[in-house]
């Protein structure tokens, strides 16, 4: 009796492993693929000085017949979702509440402020470029926010249809290009206006979409800067997980009333564990080798995720979305410089 009891408990358990061995060996191939355009767009980036992200998507782009058939199709789809989400939430590691509070409450609200203002104001004039909301608050916010990053994590709170793909590509080269442009004028710009260290780093951490750009332009200047511009951008990017919350408790209101589809969950597995791994940070309960290895594993996360977004786009699709997105994304980025530097006249 006892023996039966226990083939009955062993044989679920053996079937598990031999579905979780067959899932495995399913997804390899696409995930393999994946990470291989990842490292070739890491290898090119350290060597040609181009954004990893940015050349990740292009040559995902580049050989998006793997994502469309064969057997790199489900390890493809479940980088673009899965680790994209595993990597976003691994991002938590890098907030630290007790070292940005050096920046002053003034600088904090403004940072805060610019985020919100951005976001609201992408949502509001995107009618006027022919957008619905969903494509106003992935530009928005990952202009607000933290550029490719925000991109794919508010990408994965929205409802889904045929475009949503390309608009994610579109969103992720728009932003990319336009922080590495920025990185570039920005210091002149700093320089024009004859900021001092502190003001140059608030404006540059306030306005660039990516972390790397920010951390480029301001080091460009002086250390004292590049430090500045880095905690104002980590600010920025805390505010990923607020944003999230409430686009999600918004879009599960508006899947309600509508009666279409699955509700999306009232707050997304990845948006939890992001804050657990903010609020560990900020009180400094993960050790700095740990913290710096998950950072690292974040940043590999979200490059394997973009290259299999690349993967699943069409370049036709993405390029059609048109003149009226690119300008929606200039204005809203040329917004967000227009009121740090107001801010910063006021508060300076």
């Amino acid at each position: 009796m006892t023996q039966t009891r226990m083939d009955t408990v062993a044989q679920p358990s053996g079937n598990r492993i031999a579905l979780l061995r067959s899932r495995a060996q399913e997804l390899f191939p696409g995930v393999a693929i994946s990470v291989i355009v990842a490292m070739t767009a890491q290898f090119l980036a350290e060597h040609y000085a181009t954004p990893a992200m940015l050349l990740a998507l292009l040559l995902g782009i580049a050989v998006s017949f793997l994502g469309e058939e064969g057997k790199t199709v489900p390890g493809v789809a479940f980088s673009a979702r899965a680790l994209l989400r595993l990597g976003v939430a691994l991002l938590g590691v890098r907030v630290s509440m007790t070292i940005m509070m050096g920046l002053g409450v003034e600088l904090i609200l403004l940072t805060i402020a610019g985020v919100v203002a951005t976001i609201g104001f992408g949502m509001l004039v995107a009618r006027f470029f022919g957008h619905q909301w969903r494509f106003a608050l992935l530009t928005a916010g990952s202009v607000a926010i933290c550029g490719a990053s925000a991109a794919m994590a508010i990408s994965a709170i929205l409802p889904r249809d045929d475009r949503s793909e390309e608009r994610l590509v579109f969103t992720v080269m728009g932003v990319t290009v336009l922080s590495t442009f920025a990185m570039i004028a920005y210091p002149i710009l700093a320089n024009y206006l004859a900021f001092n260290h502190l003001a140059a780093g608030v404006f540059i951490g306030g306005t660039i979409h990516d972390v790397a750009q920010v951390v480029g332009a301001g080091f460009s200047i002086s250390e004292q800067t590049g430090d500045t511009a880095t905690l104002v951008k980590l600010i920025r990017v805390s505010m990923l997980a607020p944003v999230v919350l409430v686009a999600s408790l918004v879009i599960r209101a508006r899947v309600s009333e509508q009666s279409e589809g699955q509700q999306p969950p009232l707050l997304p597995g990845f948006v939890v564990a992001f804050i657990i791994l903010a609020v560990l940070s900020s009180f400094e309960l993960i050790p700095v080798q740990l913290s710096a290895l998950l950072s690292d594993t974040s940043r590999w996360l979200l490059l394997i995720a973009i290259a299999a977004v690349g993967m699943k786009s069409n370049l036709k699709q993405v390029l059609s979305v048109g003149g009226a997105a690119i300008a929606l994304i200039i204005v809203e980025t040329l917004f967000i410089a227009g009121f740090v530097l107001t801010g910063i006249k006021l508060l300076t």
